[in-house]
């Protein structure tokens, strides 16, 4: 280099100094006129579903209904809760004040409940059967829906659990539990089906 190039790139290193200013910098990008490398954000993973717990009453409105008096009468509890994580889901279901030592049919479904039986829709489903009603067992079967069968004590009282291998995502989450008059068919053509609809109560949705 010579005396003065040098004493050229002396004078503009001085003049930054003296302006309280560092010399600019330049990347190796801006050097050979390429561009940085867009940074990768790693995709959001969905949470898994919020634990619910609901306990209220029977009644002939609100979030626990009763079409059937006679079989679910007015002021009948009901708990449910309901839990789903690491592949896997459980829900309790606990019943108190029904009719003494009979069986019930008890389901997740798809739908919350509504002032007619029907509205609460038809059973989660894990692997959804094509076919509606579904009452063929490779799709209507306690590994593949959330079967909450019930036998009442003498006080009218009764418990189930069911845990699946999987989690309520999607469609495949329980709105509602429905209590229906007749034990759960397995049969097909019946499998799935357990009679009336005789009580629902909504879980929560969000």
């Amino acid at each position: 280099m010579s005396v003065s190039r040098a004493l050229g790139a002396a004078a503009v290193l001085a003049s930054f100094a003296l302006a309280g200013c560092t010399a600019p910098s330049v990347s190796p990008s801006t050097m050979t006129g390429t561009v940085p490398p867009p940074t990768t954000v790693p995709a959001a993973t969905s949470a898994a579903p919020a634990p619910t717990d609901v306990r209220v009453s029977f009644a002939e409105e609100g979030p626990a209904l009763t079409y059937d008096v006679a079989l679910v009468p007015v002021g009948a509890g009901v708990h449910v809760t309901t839990t789903s994580a690491a592949g896997r889901s459980t829900v309790t279901l606990e019943l108190t004040g029904l009719v003494p030592n009979r069986q019930y049919g008890a389901h997740a479904h798809a739908k919350t409940c509504g002032p007619a039986p029907a509205d609460s829709g038809p059973h989660v489903q894990h692997e959804k059967d094509p076919v509606s009603p579904s009452v063929d067992p490779a799709f209507a079967n306690p590994r593949n829906e959330v079967w909450l069968d019930v036998t009442t004590d003498a006080q009218g009282d009764a418990t189930a659990t069911s845990t699946v291998d999987w989690e309520f995502t999607g469609d495949a989450r329980p709105n509602a539990v429905v209590v229906h008059a007749k034990p759960t068919s397995t049969e097909p053509g019946k499998a799935g089906t357990a009679g009336d609809r005789v009580a629902c109560v909504s879980l929560p949705t969000t």
